[in-house]
């Protein structure tokens, strides 16, 4: 189709691009003039690929058509004007002339908000959808009929720039839409309703004070709708202040510093989390940054501190750097002449388009150096930004990470907890408000309130990781400098290992000296693997019959999945996070991460350090709350792509058919287990002793590859139960923080209550009970290790797991291979498995006709993050750790070309 093109900006050089790349014929743009010799974009680009350009001052004088204009644009012969973002005024024999007429691009949803500033006004009247409408221009405002409109759902928490990089970037591609149907013939003219029609005017300072006699949401709405220009501002102790960055909720329980605002109905609230102002209904908006007159912008939370910022000394690079900025600068505040250090971009007419426009440049002209909007609303005179960008091209500078920490004196150190949900880059409190308590099982006093996330977390969450995979730096990001990030992120966790092993012991009850070693220690090493893997995840070249005469190749290339759910279990809060989240992010994927939600503390920690190891927002997202909705709802989202879980086979069970029924996603499942231990006469008897304990007590039973049942040669069963009985006695049951505990309390009263109950129906079932199974009378969830003897194939603790400090002991004929094997195999679970004998032959049989997933010979317990771990039978399928836990994040894509 032949089609001229008027317009300008960035935007309209999207539609030419686009309509180009379609094979419509370009016969000519119209655009405006130069400023300062500078040329707009869309201007440039046509005058590059030799396509006509007319820079017009004006189409009429006097309200009439200029006839040397008119006849230089009938001379082209176009079929269809396409305006996709035009400043000035088109005479009506101008759009009526084409065959097709002309289409225009409005930001909203017609008849809605007419006029200017459209996407501002669907904000701050707190419209439910906003949308983007291509309408056939006619003499009236905005008033045409419509041929194309798209939409989307509009969050508490949108923004301008959270919509612009959601939706309204893809208004390129509808522009092109609509072409392609008219040009199909297919394109409709629906009358605009006059119902529900509204004319919005420009948006002025003198306009966008804010009226504190209404709801908080409206305050909300019409602040973020103001955005950066021209503002939404209020009298704050004296002067005029305007905000920046607003969302609903938040509460001032770290205390603050009250400062006045005229007409408000209460004070306002300075906290570490930024300004809460209040609405008429006492609902609270929480405001992260304040702009005065004289230019200066900070952060809300630091309003009674003085700036300390200093400024840099340029290297030769960053000061060529300075003046590409500055070429910027000059072309999008095109009524500049010069720019100079004080230049401010708002009061020269900048607005949130040109934000975005400018952060997208630094993008492309400074070694991928990726800013967010609100780098530019902290920075707006120009010496300033300019020093952002010089302090992010040297690695400093990274968006300030706020975070509300419950500090704690405890351990011989202070530690610090956050405490709310992780979205995003950012911590925050659950979407409704909603909170619950985290439980020290020692003594059952509260730790911390941590947030309860909702269905409408999940939802923000895994919108953020969709982007970050998608459209963030993370997606643009190549493997090395990924793996360098995993690197950086577990020097930090190495770095902070007696904390991250103190919050473990707190949330947990875990020995402190095992947190250290396999809680925490583990952790960092998977990381270390895993980062070494990014770079080297590699396709391959297969040869393939060739249909003569011509020549064929074919190759496969891995690739990552998109976003993916993990869900964890309690017993190994910080190590099962790295088992599942290391492979994933080394796979390149995204991730939601819901930690267990009696154990949410570790996982809120490692989101604090993530993001101080410098992780793009969005990448790694932390939902503390209940499975019955984050995990049901993480398991439905039709986004995500995967889902790891660890956790019992019941469970296992609804969250496959829910990934299986909602978009068939991916699913990796460690499950139950209930793993047999054979031990025959010929072993080293102390060892099998020792080790037997550690098979069974380890991590106080709680521990997916406990020994769950042990089948013990006749001829050395009493003494091997005389050996264990001595030596449980010896365990020193306390505070999970003194270093000479062996056995700290059990992580929740449920858990306790269920091993109580467990023993008893043991015992009811006649097998003997030797020692413990009893809760020690003290404070905490104290269970004293227990020893059954005389157990049963048949009986319920030798069918089922306690996943507890539970020892099942049952005996086997001596010199009865077979038959202890066809009892060892004789459950629905096979996660792991031991045998203990120094029979090498008889050693190679049991582990190879054992069904389970690990076999642990003269040994237990002994897992290395290089050695995949998975489950077979009703344990579950996948792998975590080794190069196979990398197979569950990536598919592999098969490329054949011909040549």
């Amino acid at each position: 189709m032949k089609i001229v093109v008027i317009g300008q900006s960035q935007f309209g050089l999207e539609v030419y691009k686009c309509l180009r790349a379609e094979g419509h014929d370009v016969k000519g743009v119209f655009t405006i003039p130069d400023k300062d010799g500078k040329s707009d974009p869309l201007g440039t680009a046509a005058e590059k690929d030799g396509v006509p350009v007319f820079k017009l001052a004006r189409w009429r004088v006097k309200g009439q058509v200029i006839p040397g204009v008119l006849e230089t644009y009938k001379a082209l012969g176009a079929e269809l004007n396409v305006l996709p973002y035009c400043s000035q005024f088109i005479p009506m024999q101008v759009i009526d002339y084409p065959c097709h007429g002309s289409i225009i691009y409005h930001p909203s949803l017609l008849p809605r908000h007419r006029g200017a500033s459209a996407i501002n006004w669907t904000l701050a009247h707190g419209d439910e959808k906003a949308g983007f409408s291509v309408f056939w221009a006619d003499s009236g405002l905005d008033t045409g009929p419509i041929l194309l409109q798209k939409e989307v759902s509009v969050t508490p928490d949108d923004t301008l720039s959270s919509l612009y990089k959601r939706f309204f970037f893809q208004r390129s591609q509808g522009m092109v839409e609509a072409v392609q149907l008219i040009n199909s013939g297919d394109a409709p003219r629906i009358i605009q309703p006059e119902e529900g029609a509204s004319y919005e005017p420009i948006m002025k300072k003198e306009l966008a004070k804010i009226n504190w006699d209404q709801p908080a949401l409206a305050i909300h709405n019409w602040i973020r709708g103001n955005d950066s220009n021209p503002g939404a501002w209020t009298i704050m102790e004296g002067q005029r202040v305007t905000f920046h960055g607003s969302h609903l909720g938040g509460s001032a329980t770290q205390g603050g510093k009250e400062v006045s605002i005229e007409g408000a109905t209460q004070p306002g609230l300075i906290c570490q989390d930024g300004l809460l102002v209040y609405g008429n209904d006492g609902n609270a908006v929480t405001i992260k940054n304040l702009r005065f007159d004289n230019g200066r912008m900070l952060p809300a939370s630091a309003y009674f501190c003085q700036d300390k910022t200093t400024t840099m000394e340029l290297s030769s690079d960053e000061q060529a750097m300075a003046e590409e900025m500055k070429e910027v600068w000059t072309s999008i505040l095109s009524s500049l002449s010069s720019v100079e250090e004080s230049t401010d971009f708002f009061k020269n007419g900048a607005g949130s388009m040109d934000v975005i426009r400018l952060v997208e440049e630094v993008r492309a002209r400074c070694r991928g150096v990726q800013l967010e909007p609100d780098d530019v609303y902290m920075a707006p005179q120009f010496g300033a930004f300019v020093q952002a960008v010089a302090r992010r091209m040297r690695g400093e500078g990274q968006r300030e990470l706020v975070v509300s920490y419950v500090t704690k004196e405890v351990n011989g150190m202070i530690i610090n907890i956050p405490h709310q949900c992780f979205i995003n880059g950012e911590f925050v409190d659950a979407a409704d408000g909603k909170t619950y308590d985290s439980i020290n099982p020692s003594d059952e006093t509260v730790i911390c309130s941590v947030a309860c996330a909702s269905a409408r977390d999940v939802d923000l969450a895994v919108a953020a990781a969709k982007t970050a995979f998608e459209d963030g730096e993370w997606g643009k990001m190549n493997a090395r400098d990924k793996g360098n990030l995993m690197y950086r992120l577990a020097d930090l966790m190495d770095k902070h290992q007696e904390e991250l092993a103190t919050i473990e012991a707190l949330d947990s009850g875990a020995v402190y000296t095992l947190a250290l070693k396999t809680h925490v220690g583990m952790a960092v090493q998977t990381f270390r693997y895993f980062a070494g893997w990014c770079d080297k995840i590699q396709g391959s070249t297969i040869p393939i019959n060739h249909a003569r005469p011509n020549r064929n190749l074919t190759l496969t290339r891995r690739q990552p999945l998109g976003v993916c759910a993990i869900v964890i279990p309690w017993n190994y809060p910080l190590m099962m996070l790295a088992w599942k989240s290391a492979a994933c992010l080394a796979a390149g994927n995204t991730l939601v991460l819901k930690p267990a939600q009696v154990t949410p503390l570790s996982a809120l920690k490692f989101a604090e350090l993530s993001a101080r190891a410098g992780f793009p927002p969005g990448v790694i997202n932390i939902l503390p709350g209940p499975g019955s909705v984050v995990g049901q709802h993480l398991s439905e989202h039709c986004d995500i792509r995967k889902l790891g879980f660890t956790g019992s086979t019941e469970i296992g069970k609804q969250i496959m058919k829910s990934c299986a029924v909602s978009n068939l996603k991916k699913v990796s499942l460690e499950l139950g287990g209930k793993s047999p231990l054979i031990i025959f006469s010929d072993c080293d008897l102390d060892k099998a002793v020792r080790m037997g304990m550690s098979a069974v007590f380890f991590n106080k039973g709680e521990n997916c590859i406990a020994a769950g049942h042990l089948f013990v040669e006749d001829s050395i069963h009493d003494e091997f139960v005389n050996g264990v009985l001595r030596e449980v006695k010896k365990l020193k049951i306390g505070d999970p923080l003194d270093r000479r505990t062996d056995h700290g309390p059990q992580n929740h009263r449920a858990h306790l209550e269920k091993l109580l109950e467990f023993c008893k129906r043991g015992q009811a079932e006649g097998a003997t009970l030797r020692y413990g199974g009893t809760q020690l009378p003290r404070p905490g969830l104290f269970f004293v290790p227990a020893v059954f003897t005389d157990v049963q194939d048949d009986m319920f603790i030798s069918k089922e797991e306690s996943f507890g400090p539970i020892m099942i002991i049952s005996r086997f004929p001596n010199g009865n291979v077979e038959d202890v094997l066809r009892r060892a195999n004789a459950t629905e679970y096979g996660l792991a498995s031991g045998v203990f004998t120094r029979d090498v032959n008889r050693a190679l049989l049991m582990a190879e006709r054992l069904q389970a997933g690990t076999v642990f010979v003269n040994t237990y317990n002994k897992t290395d993050v290089a050695a995949p771990f998975g489950g077979f039978k009703q344990s579950g399928f996948g792998k975590d750790l080794g190069e196979e836990a990398l197979n569950e994040y990536l598919q592999t894509k098969c490329i054949t070309l011909e040549y």
